[in-house]
């Protein structure tokens, strides 16, 4: 079975399709509560029906994700920002956790797929399907 790494535009692309991914998943401990917020913005932007929230936010809390956020790594995620000369460490978080726990990423957050290639392995959402 393939270990993927998601960031949460790609936890919310699967919570909308509908999606139970056969593989397992992995994320930063940050995962659902950046998930949320993308629904929290929808909403106030108009792009999310208000009506579809808690079905939204019950799938973000019960797909399963293994989140990591253990001090191996944080110091990844650390070493990874400065390689790639990032001002935050958020971004580098998904990196470090495609990097030490996955075989790829699925990363549908532009900034974080546009870092991924040479860094991590990539993938796409519907490689999560098979």
């Amino acid at each position: 079975m393939t270990r993927y790494a998601i960031d949460p535009p790609a936890l919310l692309e699967l919570v909308t399709r509908g999606i139970t991914s056969p593989h397992q998943l992995v994320a930063p401990a940050a995962l659902r509560s950046q998930a949320m917020n993308l629904v929290y913005r929808g909403v106030r932007a108009g792009t999310i029906d208000a009506s579809a929230v808690r079905e939204l936010l019950d799938g973000i809390t019960t797909t399963k994700v293994r989140l990591l956020g253990d001090r191996v790594s944080r110091g990844t995620a650390w070493r990874l920002a400065l390689e790639l000369d990032l001002d935050d460490t958020g971004d580098a978080e998904y990196l470090a956790v495609a990097r030490l726990q996955a075989d790829a990423l699925v990363a549908l957050h532009p900034r974080i797929a546009a870092l991924a290639p040479g860094v991590v392995p990539v993938a796409t959402i519907d490689d999560l399907l098979g």
